[in-house]
């Protein structure tokens, strides 16, 4: 018996620890299939079943009980033969190279249980495909445009295989389709998968090119309840609605119009009538002078014919319109009124009405017509200045610019008088006045309240009440010094003098109330006290006497 190197044991002969475990099992099933079949003689043993990992999925719940319908023992690769088998649009598609299956490269070679798992339980997803992630390009139709963002529900309904849904546009949009069937079936001719209103359909393939406006416009515009067999091609058959002319000029609208637009017209008005259209009247409707079919009614050429309705003279000024107005417009007037009747409208003339003046019945006007003739109720002298407005005003505006010289008055105009209105002195307008003293005007404003008299030019200027230049000391025999230098003038003129300023020069006169002796020293206070002030007080001779 050998000996290892590091003990005295025998060295081991039989089987492992693993051999000896796998036998061990072997023998324990051996004598279970022994008794199991002992106890059962008359029942085959089911051993598959004891393998088998786990349920299958509901859709293959019928095959559980048969393992060889996906599974064959010892042969790995049959399976995927298997499953085609059974899957045999799958299979289809992988020959053709079509669909998912057909088109994607692990599902065209490789184990189908690569990608779908089994024996995971009834309600196992055993596709494998997720639809945030599921590369849609792998299939016969890729998506594009609009399609890209369109939910997965949209196409795909419930309960119905994914490769069952139509991949051909009207599967999906049959509801969408405006057409109702009139057309093919195939929108794609015309449409793309961006959206609807994205057509490539050339008209200029038809029997009728569209141009100008039909360009634009809608399909259903012409094609009226999806009509578009035997389409009318001719104007009238669209646009009768359109025509402005109620028929009167016929149904071919061509012999105007073209396809760019009603508004451009082909109709040579000179041409064809002899009156050309221009100015306004190139931009007037037909309708406006055509009001019946041509025929019918002739039309007048002179502007009266049409325009009398709009005469706002009245007709005073006659028919003959373009005497004063061109065709464009009917102002600015043309008409020179300077050299055709000798009177040239400027200033404010030139934007007065022609009827503020020619009311009557005509336009002429009396001859030698002054202001006053058309300006009586302006005149706010009401006659007391004459009736030659001219004198003072000009054709501008009566307040515009006043050439009346105020010097050349009793009261020539100084200082702010200059730039004063008329009506702060001249308030009813007589421009007449009795009195021109500055109280006449200023007795408002005559802060001293008449104390000061009636004079205030003796101390004001006519430049402003703040500029003022009154020397007592040389205008008056009373000079101010001392104390008396700073007093306000309101202190010694405190009444009204309306008859001129009398004031007595004895001190007493004012101070009466500030006399503290109460007479005792008679009226002359300058014999003790100065204008300096009162205190302090210097003695009289009286006192100087006793003592």
């Amino acid at each position: 018996m050998a000996l290892s190197s590091s003990s005295n044991r025998p060295a081991r002969t039989g089987p492992g620890p693993r051999a000896r475990g796998v036998l061990s099992w072997l023998l324990c099933g051996s004598t279970l299939l022994v008794t199991f079949s002992a106890v059962h003689p008359a029942r085959a043993f089911d051993w598959e079943k004891m393998v088998m990992p786990g349920p299958l999925v509901s859709a293959h719940e019928e095959y559980e009980a048969d393992c060889a319908s996906c599974h064959k023992a010892f042969d790995v690769e049959a399976q995927r033969t298997l499953c085609l088998d059974c899957h045999e649009l799958v299979a289809a598609d992988i020959e053709t190279h079509e669909g998912f299956h057909g088109r994607h490269p692990l599902a065209s070679s490789g184990q189908c249980k690569l990608c779908h798992s089994e024996h995971l339980g009834r309600d196992a997803d055993i596709r494998g495909l997720s639809d945030a992630n599921f590369d849609h390009d792998t299939t016969d139709h890729p998506l594009l445009g609009a399609h890209q963002s369109t939910a997965c529900a949209s196409c795909h309904v419930a309960d119905v295989a994914r490769r069952d849904a139509p991949n051909d546009c009207i599967g999906c949009h049959r509801d969408d389709d405006a057409h109702n069937g009139a057309l093919s079936e195939d929108c794609a001719k015309c449409h793309d998968e961006t959206r609807w209103t994205t057509t490539r359909f050339d008209h200029d393939e038809t029997d009728y090119p569209l141009t100008g406006a039909h360009e634009k416009a809608p399909c259903v515009g012409c094609h009226v309840g999806a009509r578009y067999e035997d389409t009318p091609t001719t104007c009238v058959s669209c646009h009768a609605i359109d025509d402005a002319h109620d028929g009167r000029f016929g149904k071919d609208c061509a012999s105007c119009h073209d396809t760019a637009g009603w508004a451009k017209k082909g109709f040579d008005h000179e041409r064809e009538s002899g009156f050309p259209l221009v100015g306004a009247h190139a931009k007037t409707a037909c309708a406006t002078c055509h009001r019946q079919p041509p025929g019918e009614r002739e039309l007048p050429e002179d502007c009266s014919g049409c325009h009398a309705s709009e005469d706002v003279h009245a007709g005073r000024f006659g028919t003959t319109c373009d005497d004063c107005h061109d065709s464009t417009r009917w102002s600015p007037v043309v008409f020179k009124h300077g050299d055709r009747t000798g009177f040239s409208l400027m200033g404010a003339h030139a934007k007065v009405p022609c009827n503020d003046c020619h009311t009557g019945n005509d336009a002429s006007l009396n001859e030698g017509a002054t202001c006053i003739t058309c300006h009586r109720a302006d005149d706010v002298h009401q006659g007391t200045l004459g009736e030659d407005c001219a004198e003072c005003h000009d054709e501008n505006g009566f307040t515009a610019r006043v050439r009346f010289d105020h010097d050349l008055t009793r009261f020539p105009l100084l200082g702010m008088h200059a730039v004063a209105p008329c009506e702060s002195c001249h308030e009813s307008h007589d421009f007449k006045r009795q009195s021109l003293n500055c109280v006449a005007c200023h007795a408002v404003d005559d802060v001293h309240d008449r104390s000061l008299g009636l004079d205030c030019a003796m101390c004001h200027t006519p430049n402003g009440w703040e500029v003022w230049r009154f020397d007592h000391d040389k205008q008056t025999d009373f000079a101010l010094h001392g104390a008396h230098e700073g007093l306000e003038c309101s202190a010694c003129h405190d009444r009204p003098a309306p008859d001129g300023i009398r004031l007595a020069h004895a001190c007493v006169e004012c101070h009466s109330d500030d006399d503290v002796h109460r007479g005792g020293f008679g009226r002359t206070c300058d014999s003790c006290h100065s204008d300096e002030a009162w205190k302090p007080a210097r003695l009289g001779r009286r006192q100087r006497g006793r003592e």
